[in-house]
């Protein structure tokens, strides 16, 4: 059993048969991606034409109360947490006739589809897979989130790196699969020792999980052997009696398999280490990714995504979203989230619309034993059920925020200055004869000084200090000097920021006291609905107390799926005068 990531499809996207859904809250279902046990991925893309995945979740757990509480409770979870090599949700409902969740297609393969196609990876490849998971897990755990089903087949591989996908759907299921069938939710064979004992998984648990995967995407075998799901499992709980022997892996990966795969828990290291070390050891730098695969594995990525373009783009106009208002109520700072794509749920899909089926890749050789399916009596399933839990750990703002921006994409000034300017002269005017305070003189620092932000490239953090002023790809201004940090999936302003309408200090101070923008806008905002537009003045207070204005004078789109744009413009900085 498994999550809603079945791997049943064999490599081609599917036709839509005429008893299926053919459109849900507004997105037009292009084709199925895949089927697992918790329900159906079908493919679809925004009003932007970007492409997205929609799980619809089975009606048995629709009609189970605990299972949609868990599911809300579970995206909302996903939604604080922010890093490199994480896919964040893009949108979902939990209160309809049946829940779904959606989110960004980004092309890839799946681990574990690599490894039956293709075989091993070359060890530094595996390296640099097993720090960037690693990263990524770091940025799960600092928000006190644990995965809790990491596997080969919630990791895909792309040409830009890796990305860790599938949360806030498994765990869900926890409350229904196993307390009602004594049924089995997750995958045994990347378990960690205190699954397998009914223990609460921790952060260590993750990091158990991402030794195990290191050691199969490095060489194909399984430190606990080759059999069937339920002795692997077994081996496993029995660790700490019985420990692997890791002798025989590559001498650059045995450290790393040797401290992972410890039996006490606290003796492993955190994620955050498990990077360091294979950063060291992988020889190359942690988002190198040019070449990072073998060539074969690279241009499947390629024909997969190139087939997805062809999809997408040859829909009918109509087989997009509703317009927001029709649609159910969601955050509207939309981030891109998870990939599926492929014969494996989460690869990129192998042809377009108008292509007849491709052929699914052929093996070469037998499945890998970790991979083969064994059923499970009922007991030993409810024995080994806390591996079941999924923590969603992705990307994208939820509360106050999100809904802003959703309100609709502000073209100048914004809303909120008539009601603030109203409170204002209620406050100290014609009746209360206090006097007003003078108003701060501003002194310039610099005016109109060029500044670009380029666009990110995924897996990239831009920061920008506008005090400096400094814009750096490499994410080197500190958090305490940022005012602005850039990714793939999001612009996250540090300090309130605010569209003015004049170019004047005292008009750019109010407008970030009465109306700031929401603190992230998503790919949604800043791709589909040009939230931030050329002649757009952006003002903010910056972390040295001065107050900066941004003048976009250019925005330059990448025309690539989910890659936002870049914004160029003039920097003006005062300073209060004394």
């Amino acid at each position: 059993m498994g999550s809603i990531t079945g791997h049943d499809d064999g490599g081609a996207l599917r036709p839509l048969r005429a008893d299926e859904l053919h459109e849900i809250a507004g997105y037009r279902l292009l084709a199925r991606i895949g089927e697992g046990g918790m329900g159906s991925v079908y493919l679809s893309r925004t009003r932007g034409n970007q492409p997205v995945a929609l799980k619809v979740i089975r009606r048995e757990y629709a009609g189970d109360a605990e299972f949609r509480r868990r599911f809300q409770q579970e995206v909302r979870a996903a939604k604080q947490v922010r890093g490199y090599h994480l896919v964040p949700v893009v949108d979902h409902d939990a209160e309809g006739e049946q829940p779904w969740l959606a989110t960004a297609y980004v092309p890839g393969l799946p681990l574990d589809e690599v490894l039956a196609v293709h075989g091993p990876l070359p060890l530094p490849a595996a390296l640099q897979l097993t720090g960037c998971v690693a990263r990524a897990l770091d940025a799960v755990h600092a928000a006190a989130v644990v995965h809790r089903d990491l596997k080969p087949g919630n990791i895909l591989l792309g040409a830009d790196g890796p990305w860790v996908i599938d949360f806030g759907i498994a765990r869900a299921a926890e409350a229904t699969r196993l307390t009602r069938t004594g049924g089995f939710v997750g995958t045994p064979q990347f378990m960690s020792p205190e699954q397998g004992t009914g223990t609460e998984p921790t952060t260590a648990s993750d990091v158990f999980s991402l030794g195990l995967i290191a050691a199969v995407a490095a060489t194909g075998r399984h430190p606990y052997g080759d059999g069937a799901a339920l002795t692997v499992a077994t081996q496993i709980a029995n660790t700490a009696q019985r420990p692997p022997d890791l002798s025989g892996y590559p001498e650059g990966l045995r450290p790393v398999l040797e401290r992972c795969l410890a039996a006490d828990p606290a003796a492993r290291p955190t994620a955050a280490e498990v990077a360091e070390l294979c950063e060291r050891a992988s020889g190359r730098a942690p988002r190198a990714f040019d070449g990072w695969l073998p060539a074969a594995v690279a241009t499947a990525i390629a024909g997969r995504a190139d087939h997805v373009r062809q999809l997408v783009a040859g829909a009918p106009q109509d087989a997009q979203p509703a317009p927001a208002a029709a649609m159910p109520p969601h955050p509207a700072t939309y981030v891109p989230t998870q990939a599926p794509g492929g014969g494996f749920v989460h690869a990129a899909p192998t042809q377009a619309a108008t292509a007849p089926p491709a052929a699914p890749l052929a093996p070469v050789g037998a499945t890998p034993p970790w991979r083969r399916r064994a059923p499970l009596a009922a007991g030993v399933a409810v024995a080994l059920a806390v591996v079941a839990g999924t923590a969603w750990a992705l990307s994208g703002g939820d509360g106050g925020s999100g809904a802003e921006a959703a309100s609709g994409p502000s073209t100048g000034g914004t809303p909120a200055h008539s009601g603030s300017k109203q409170a204002a002269q209620g406050a100290g005017g014609q009746s209360s004869g206090a006097a007003k305070a003078p108003a701060p003189a501003y002194e310039a620092v610099f005016t109109d000084r060029p500044l670009a932000i380029a666009p990110p490239g995924t897996g990239t953090l831009i920061t920008v200090d506008l005090d400096a002023p400094k814009v750096s790809p490499q994410g080197d201004v500190s958090d305490h000097d940022a005012e602005l940090t850039y990714m793939s999936q999001w612009m996250n302003f540090k300090k309130a920021t605010a569209k003015s309408r004049a170019s004047t200090p005292e008009e750019c101070r109010r407008a970030v006291d009465a109306s700031p923008l929401p603190a992230e806008l998503g790919d949604a905002a800043l791709i589909d609905q040009g939230v931030l537009a050329k002649d757009d003045v952006l003002c903010t207070v910056t972390s040295k107390g001065n107050l900066a204005m941004f003048k976009i004078t250019e925005v330059t789109p990448t025309g690539q799926p989910y890659s936002p744009p870049g914004y160029s413009g003039l920097l003006t900085l005062w300073k209060q005068s004394s």
